[in-house]
């Protein structure tokens, strides 16, 4: 940047020809294009730039034609962020900020960016204010880095607050509906087991997580070396709630039908089906070759959960019908992103 500078025609702009330069702009280049910052500096009434090698990456694309333009013009996609600093350093005071967020259109599109830089006030021969040096540090890799690991944090923190839930309403609601200790014992060691498994779909905070790994942690007990139940479907994307959700009632309808419905029974069958069709989702669990079937006298959070709780995910609706021909559940809803 030394030898452009040497070699730009000065005579263009209001500093006019390197000749006629005071010593102090003369001492305050040298002094700025020898800094091991990036820097650059600002002088005269329109505030001509001129900058350092390592200013160069601040640029961007603006780089090119830089050398030698007014600060308003060359910075316009943020002079109002940093017009109340210039104007207070032309006054004779340094400043500094830290981490200021400036989004910049450098390369012909917006971009966020943070930068912690001081603008210091830069003297003429006659002890004037004629410009002011700008030393900056470009922080946006630090920032986003920050910002992402507190996404994470606050992610990490809502998912242990739903896990707590749902396990405090599994344990609340199995142990009142037992009829004895041990069916309670069974009953919320199996049922926590199926959402340890769910959450696992999630080891690392993926966002979300396909309906066939949902499956194989909710049901795969009962897939290993079956034919008894079929799964018909496409690949469907769900969000971390919902699969869990999801992971939860087909455990649930799984087994009720090894218990008291069509697996339970040599001949029984399951057709397990599902379609997509932009963001509305399908469920379909029919059961047939069983035994007969009727509902359950009393409510207990296995019905809660698949027609009422899993639903509420999918902000939708969920319906057990028990058939001659066996249960048949149906879920309807919404994906979310």
């Amino acid at each position: 940047m030394g030898s452009r500078i040497r070699a730009f025609d000065w005579s263009r702009t209001s500093l006019g020809p390197m000749e006629g330069w005071s010593p102090a702009l003369r001492a305050a280049v040298r002094m700025m294009v020898a800094q091991g910052h990036a820097a650059s500096m600002f002088w005269g009434p329109d505030l001509v730039m001129l900058y350092n090698d390592g200013y160069m990456s601040v640029l961007g694309g603006k780089e090119e034609q830089a050398l030698g333009q007014p600060f308003r013009r060359i910075w316009a996609d943020v002079w109002h962020d940093v017009e109340p600093m210039v104007e207070r350093t032309l006054a004779g005071y340094s400043t500094r900020t830290e981490e200021m967020r400036l989004v910049m259109t450098r390369n012909g599109f917006d971009e966020e960016t943070f930068w912690t830089f001081s603008y210091t006030p830069l003297f003429d021969d006659d002890e004037s204010v004629a410009g002011l040096l700008n030393i900056t540090v470009d922080v946006t890799e630090t920032v986003t880095a920050r910002r992402n690991q507190q996404v994470m944090q606050e992610e990490l923190l809502h998912r242990i607050k739903n896990i707590l839930a749902v396990t405090s309403t599994v344990v609340s609601s199995s142990l009142r509906n037992a009829r004895t200790i041990q069916e309670a014992r069974d009953t919320v060691g199996a049922r926590i087991m199926a959402l340890a498994k769910a959450q696992g779909l999630f080891t690392g905070l993926g966002d979300s997580a396909d309906i066939a790994d949902v499956m194989a942690r909710s049901i795969g007990a009962h897939l290993v070396g079956n034919d008894r139940i079929r799964l018909s479907g496409p690949p469907v994307p769900l969000s971390s709630q919902q699969a869990v959700g999801l992971s939860l009632a087909l455990y649930e309808l799984a087994t009720n039908a090894a218990k008291h419905g069509a697996l339970a029974d040599a001949n029984g069958i399951v057709d397990l089906t599902w379609s997509r069709e932009g963001d509305v989702f399908a469920l379909d669990w029919r059961e047939s070759g069983g035994g007969p079937v009727s509902p359950p006298t009393r409510e207990g959070f296995g019905s809660r959960l698949v027609n009422m709780i899993v639903p509420a995910y999918f902000d939708g609706t969920g319906r057990a019908e028990f058939r001659p021909s066996g249960l048949h559940y149906s879920l309807r809803g919404q994906l979310t992103p």
